[in-house]
């Protein structure tokens, strides 16, 4: 197979821009669900719900798998894991869902794709880390893009109000998501991507069927059968798939990098917006996609040697720290 013969950060590439491209599917899932006619449309925590429990049971199966003849936890390790659990999958996800019922898909996407900014910042203020040149270029040119792409949405919006709260939860998701990104590379470092991965999405699960239990009544589950197709398709399209995806990109090529490829999912978004939400489509869209393309393509030159990761699955030594190489 072809792919065996690629470097590492060549297929750290590939993967990114395939999580990023399951990831920009959730939006439109999720405007598809709410859009179900019913007396009363679905709300966003049941819908994480149903995103989560349609999902568990493959994260509990790689979970088992990737533990197995490995070491326990530390209590270290699982204070990392629910910490990260939390803000992931958890808190990024339902603070994203409640912002998409105030905004459209395409705008959602905008202030969500702050987080490749906001990952390099924490890695910068936090983890004693540096941006490169390349780096920094690719991300002014992916933002370039994504900000000329969604100025004609930005015009045409009526009800401020609504979008500056939405705007408000949807910010707030890419701060967590941030936080997630950013602190996911020394787990997957310490414990491994899919045994990380697995762990920190079944947080995210427990956490999210508790919020459901205390502030939904149990009817709420009783759905018609598109939001279930719909719920379905995000468990398996734009969580699981991607959510591995993303932990075996940033176990190759570190997660600014990773985050930076993940601005392709703008793009991607209005797109899929525009065929099935007829959202609209413009030329500065167009050479806002452009500009995201080539932020992306700039990323996907080879920089600076990657240190090596210990094989996935495998913990590395419990003193290992991650590398100070430039992010």
């Amino acid at each position: 197979m072809p792919w065996k013969h690629w470097s590492a950060e060549r297929l750290g590439l590939i993967l990114a821009i395939l999580a990023a491209l399951g990831f920009s599917f959730k939006a439109i899932f999720v405007k598809l669900a709410y859009a179900v006619p019913q007396a009363v449309p679905v709300d966003s925590v049941t819908l994480l719900c149903l995103r989560m429990a349609f999902s568990v049971p493959v994260f509990a199966w790689v979970g088992w798998r990737a533990s197995r003849n490995l070491a326990p936890l530390t209590r270290r390790d699982w204070l990392l894991v629910i910490a990260l659990g939390l803000l992931g999958y958890y808190g990024a996800s339902i603070l994203d869902f409640i912002g998409l019922q105030y905004i459209t898909a395409s705008l959602e996407r905008l202030i969500l794709f702050t987080y490749p900014t906001l990952t390099i910042l924490i890695g910068v203020l936090f983890m004693g880390k540096r941006a490169s040149r390349r780096e920094m270029g690719a991300l002014l040119l992916s933002y370039a893009g994504i900000g000329l792409a969604f100025a004609h949405d930005l015009h045409i919006v009526g009800d401020t109000h609504a979008v500056l709260i939405g705007a408000g939860f949807v910010f707030g998701s890419a701060v967590s998501y941030a936080f997630y990104q950013a602190g996911s590379e020394p787990a997957i470092r310490r414990l491994g991507a899919a045994r990380f991965t697995a762990l920190a999405m079944l947080v995210s699960t427990v956490a999210t069927l508790a919020h459901f239990i205390v502030s939904q009544p149990a009817g709420s589950l009783v759905q018609p059968a598109p939001v279930y197709l719909h719920a379905l398709g995000m468990a398996i399209f734009s969580t699981v798939l991607p959510v591995f995806m993303t932990s075996a990109a940033i176990r190759r090529i570190g997660a600014a990098q990773t985050a930076l490829v993940g601005t392709l999912g703008p793009i991607l978004t209005i797109f899929f917006g525009c065929w099935l939400l007829d959202e609209p489509l413009s030329w500065p869209q167009m050479a806002g996609a452009g500009l995201v393309l080539a932020g992306v393509l700039l990323i996907g030159q080879r920089g600076a040697r990657m240190v090596p990761l210990p094989p996935q699955g495998i913990p590395s030594h419990p003193t290992a720290q991650p590398s100070a190489k430039s992010v």
